[in-house]
């Protein structure tokens, strides 16, 4: 596995070796052993399914002690991948990354704790799935709107197909993030 960090310390793109021939592809998804960067127990697997192209997803993190990393990859069509640094203190608030996750390419973002989550859909059917080193919370589920100038995302798209949570989301300024 190639592990490269971003610019945003502590996430990090995933590249594994896959080993393919005429039978098809086998690789490992995960290996505490050859991610030595990724220090987690993911204690979770979840796996979403988005039905159309422009289909927008966050975003989203959980608040205080249920605060979750998130190992995450794109096991059919391709999305935008995005992680955004809601920590105050940090010399990175504010600042995100984006990455191309697909089944072609097998390419996995971890995201730590920290963070804000989101992806939008490139392709008409995608399946998402994702290890999570802390379990889901309701209570402390929150999002972030996804047009929030403060942020800027770049989507590529003024018009996505979002959730009524997503729709009514409030800006980061008006949140009660506590990172």
């Amino acid at each position: 596995m190639k592990v490269t960090e971003t610019e945003l310390k502590g996430v990090y793109i995933i590249d594994p070796q896959v080993f393919c021939d005429d039978r098809g592809w086998f690789m490992e998804s995960y290996s505490r052993k050859k991610t030595p960067q990724i220090i987690c127990d993911f204690v979770q697997d979840n796996h979403s399914y988005s039905k159309g192209k422009g289909v927008l997803r966050g975003i989203h993190f959980q608040n205080g002690d249920h605060s979750q990393a998130k190992l995450v990859r794109c096991t059919k069509g391709a999305v935008f991948d995005f992680a955004v640094d809601l920590r105050k203190a940090s010399p990175t608030y504010k600042k995100w990354v984006k990455v191309e996750l697909s089944a072609e390419n097998k390419r996995q973002f971890f995201i730590p704790r920290g963070f804000g989550h989101a992806f939008i859909t490139l392709t008409e059917e995608v399946e998402f799935v994702y290890k999570t080193d802390n379990y889901y919370d309701a209570e402390s589920d929150r999002s972030i709107r996804w047009d929030d100038p403060e942020i800027a995302l770049e989507f590529g798209t003024d018009k996505p197909i979002l959730s009524e949570k997503d729709k009514n989301a409030p800006l980061l300024k008006d949140s009660d993030c506590d990172y």
